[in-house]
């Protein structure tokens, strides 16, 4: 056995394979009622887990429901940890790892979209190839005036990534995002 493997006396020794650390998206199903988000977010701060990405919105209105998508990483442990943890909140009805449902249907990912708004200044050269470029990204022109445009753009992390790095040359003034909204495909809901 490698000297670095050796278990260290501790109880809780892991192998090496077993750490690797892996985003996850996560599908919360929970009440639409005052203070369920607060006691997610604080299960995650109070443990010192890291929320890369969040978003809430009510799903199920008769039902009064509300689903919260959290992109998180973790080693596996971890993630189980934060699973097992968010199902015992009271007004929690499902915890679903989107990730590990992906992977038990024979795909990567999750389907993973978001939505970004972002503010460029530009005139003359300038501005042509910010409109060049918002069409190549397929963003959409959502306000314009002679000095700037706000542009709508759709689709992965990565993409949304892209495209505002891109648009810092030519006048990026401001970025908003929704953060990601994700399901898994197939007919089986959550």
């Amino acid at each position: 056995m490698n000297a670095h493997l050796q278990p260290t006396g501790s109880a809780y020794f892991i192998s090496p394979e077993t750490t690797a650390v892996e985003s996850h998206t996560l599908s919360v199903l929970v009440d639409n009622e005052p203070g369920v988000l607060a006691r997610v977010i604080g299960l995650f701060s109070g443990r010192g887990y890291n929320i890369e990405s969040l978003t809430v919105s009510e799903t199920e209105h008769q039902a009064h429901l509300s689903r919260i998508t959290i992109v998180t990483r973790g080693t596996p442990h971890v993630l189980e940890q934060i699973k097992a943890q968010l199902e015992r909140i009271v007004p929690v009805h499902r915890v679903v790892d989107l990730t590990v449902r992906a992977r038990e249907l024979g795909q990567d990912r999750p389907i993973e979209r978001e939505v970004a708004l972002v503010k460029v200044i530009g005139e003359g050269e300038m501005r042509a190839e910010t409109l060049r470029l918002a069409d190549a990204f397929h963003a959409k022109v959502v306000d314009a005036t002679v000095g700037h445009f706000i542009l709508e753009i759709t689709g992965k992390s990565s993409k949304i990534d892209q495209f505002v790095a891109i648009m810092k040359p030519l006048g990026l003034i401001e970025v908003c995002r929704t953060g990601i909204a994700a399901m898994n495909r197939g007919a089986q809901g959550m």
